[in-house]
């Protein structure tokens, strides 16, 4: 979003004295990177296993409440390799509605995606569509923590057990994310984290695997370094996926500001509710029962009969204000050409995914979004 264009002096139907007070988070010194920077260059150890690597690894683990985690250079790597290393073939059951590298990392290790529809309230995948999806082919479920809303992780394990089926969670939106208290990323039998530019938490690139024990651990971090196991020893056939020493700094220096952002978008969350509620046509999210949730996204929906335009319209007016939203996720993955062959591609099959595809819009959501920002934001939505 542009800082250039000014603030409107009044702001039509909205009471701005009510608006909840929002508190700018404090920013990083570039000192303090830089000190990280002299270090790396004098222990002349650049990636495989560093120090900051193996720091980095170990305050994840506790800040997030997780049994084991392995670091990895981006978050596509980690779902081709936690695929890898559960031993994933056949048929996967996953979800339309999501970014494309969920699927690309079943094409790469020549699994077959099923895609079943979502529920229109989470957007996550309904487990009721992944039961009726189950073949005798089926080895797995992907499914998708979607803007941080939390699968129904309890069902989908049900399905999973009953069926002798592996889960493994894209969870790249759910970075400190809880349900009842315990994190999301201990459900499943692996979950993946991405800590991309655009993430709540931020490796510049990076991405994360979270397992439950030590040995899967150690078959993870094999495959993550060409499969070696000693420096003649290689027992598997593995990748270079590893984090490196600068994308690790940069890491622990987030992390020890990642609380105070996290609360911040908080903030911005609940202004975007305020300013947004009652507008006809306009639908926003509302935090699931029992989630600690992180305000990653603040996606609305576009009900273009009521609202009076459409979705793409009102993404083409916004920009015009330099104010840039996303359409995520649209179009459906199911959409894209490598995948919409499949028999479970067809919209007939994925009714709400196509319905919300065709709606949905993200808007600005960064901790450093002023008070203003976000009322310029609504005013504009509100003028239609």
């Amino acid at each position: 979003m542009s800082m250039n264009e000014n603030t409107p002096n009044s702001t039509p139907n909205l009471e701005r004295e009510k608006l909840i007070t929002v508190t700018q988070p404090a920013l990083p010194p570039l000192s303090e990177f830089v000190t990280y920077l002299e270090q790396i260059w004098e222990s002349k150890w650049l990636t495989n296993n560093g120090q900051f690597h193996q720091d980095l690894e170990k305050a994840l683990q506790e800040y997030l409440g997780v049994k084991h985690l392995c670091l990895f250079a981006n978050g596509t790597l980690a779902l081709i390799t936690a695929l890898q290393a559960l031993r994933v073939t056949g048929e996967v059951i996953t979800t339309p509605f999501t970014f494309a590298a969920t699927t690309h990392a079943l094409w790469w290790n020549g699994i077959t995606p099923v895609f079943a529809d979502i529920n229109p309230k989470t957007m996550t995948i309904d487990p009721a569509k992944i039961e009726s999806a189950i073949t005798p082919k089926t080895t797995a479920i992907l499914p998708v923590h979607v803007y941080g809303n939390p699968c129904d992780i309890v069902q989908i394990q049900d399905i999973a057990d009953t069926y002798g089926l592996k889960v493994i969670y894209d969870a790249a939106h759910t970075f400190g994310v809880k349900w009842k208290n315990d994190s999301v990323l201990n459900f499943g039998d692996l979950s993946i984290l991405s800590f991309h530019a655009t993430k709540v938490f931020s490796t510049i690139e990076g991405g994360a695997i979270i397992c439950q024990d030590e040995s899967m651990k150690k078959r993870i971090d094999f495959l993550k370094n060409f499969g070696f196991a000693g420096e003649t020893k290689i027992v598997a056939p593995g990748i270079n996926a590893k984090m490196n020493e600068v994308q690790a700094a940069y890491g622990l220096l987030q992390l020890k500001y990642i609380d105070s952002w996290i609360e911040r978008r908080r903030e911005i969350y609940a202004h975007y509710q305020e300013l947004l509620a009652g507008v006809p046509g306009l639908t926003c999210p509302e935090v699931m029962p029992d989630v600690q949730h992180n305000a990653a996204y603040f996606p609305v929906l576009i009900d273009a009969k009521e609202y009076g335009k459409t979705r793409d319209e009102l993404y083409d007016g916004l920009k015009i204000h330099n104010i840039f939203t996303r359409r995520y996720f649209y179009p459906l993955i199911s959409d894209f050409s490598p995948y919409k062959s499949l028999p479970s591609a067809t919209p007939a099959n994925l009714p709400v995914a196509t319905d919300i595809a065709q709606k949905v819009l993200c808007l600005p959501m960064y901790p450093a979004l002023t008070r203003d920002d976000t009322i310029r934001i609504a005013d504009l939505i509100r003028r239609k």
